[in-house]
């Protein structure tokens, strides 16, 4: 990759997206293209074909997907497993039949066994079960990597797939209805501090333990990984630690300066016991993360606050 490459980042207005964009921009890539969608859905084949030739990415990072919580997860089976299905599909074929030089693919740590070896390496993708709770999403993913790998096997397609961990940063989903845990607890936290209530309730026992990494470290890791990495094997991103949901949501509290109690709902289900990655392959390529735990929530906060979501 140099920094003359056209890339495209699909997805570019979420989460990850976002982040991505930040990190060229900081890296000095001078021809980043992003298109919103009313211009390019990326479940139409014949409209992604067409921008495709037309703007001609030499890379393409893709980071658009359905993506929710628990809840959601549960709603929702045939909208998580369809809908990135469709995106997946379109993106990579289409990549690689319009010239695509690059293709970076994101899957997620829910891929791996619900109750895989802790840290988990990518070598345990399919050794066991998935988490029930999020299997379709997971499906669509590890479907969505082996096509990567597919057609880097059958064309030498230069594409790869990055495993990250639990995300959570700015212009992340804060809605109670479908978000991830870590910001439906700010929000729930900031809105219970503004109105002065006495407790917040959590899902689950708190016991389960999960890793989370800031999205702008992540997104330091993609633009890093679409340089230097090059393999049809899935490589993890992650921090290597975790914490347990309560203690997450304690200085989650602490953060946005709730005082009141918090109490847990066991009646609401957990989840994977333990998610944590093995980390060792990208650290031996020479990337870590930057950004602590408690640095990331205040950094979080303060967007979500600055936001007009608050």
């Amino acid at each position: 990759m140099n920094k003359t490459s056209r890339v495209f980042v699909a997805g570019h207005k979420g989460l990850v997206g976002s982040a991505v964009v930040r990190s060229l921009q900081r890296s000095g890539y001078e021809h980043i293209l992003t298109a919103d969608r009313a211009t390019l859905d990326l479940m139409d084949r014949s409209q992604v074909t067409c921008w495709m030739h037309e703007q001609k990415p030499d890379i393409v990072i893709l980071a658009a997907a359905k993506v929710g919580g628990i809840k959601a997860n549960a709603d929702y089976p045939a909208d998580f497993i369809f809908d990135n299905l469709e995106i997946q599909n379109n993106v990579i074929d289409v990549a690689y039949r319009s010239g695509v030089k690059k293709l970076t693919f994101l899957g997620s740590s829910c891929i791996y066994p619900r109750l895989a070896p802790q840290p988990m390496s990518e070598d345990v993708l399919l050794t066991g079960p998935l988490e029930p709770t999020n299997q379709w999403y997971a499906i669509a993913k590890i479907a969505g990597l082996k096509l990567c790998a597919a057609y880097r096997q059958q064309y030498g397609f230069d594409a790869v797939s990055l495993m990250p961990t639990n995300l959570y940063g700015p212009h992340d989903n804060f809605d109670l209805e479908t978000s991830h845990v870590l910001p439906a607890l700010i929000r729930k936290f900031h809105e219970a501090k503004i109105a002065g209530n006495p407790e917040v309730v959590v899902w689950g026992s708190g016991s389960p333990r999960r890793e989370f990494l800031f999205v702008d470290d992540l997104a330091d890791a993609i633009v890093y990984l679409t340089d230097v990495y090059s393999e049809a094997d899935p490589i993890n991103v992650g921090t290597g630690s975790d914490v347990s949901i309560a203690e997450r949501a304690s200085l989650i509290g602490d953060v946005v300066g709730f005082e009141g109690d918090i109490v847990y709902d066991s009646s609401k289900p957990d989840g994977t016991p333990r998610k944590l990655l093995d980390t060792r392959r990208i650290t031996e390529l020479g990337w870590r993360p930057s950004v602590s735990l408690r640095e990331g929530v205040a950094r979080t906060y303060d967007w979500f606050r600055a936001s007009d979501l608050a």
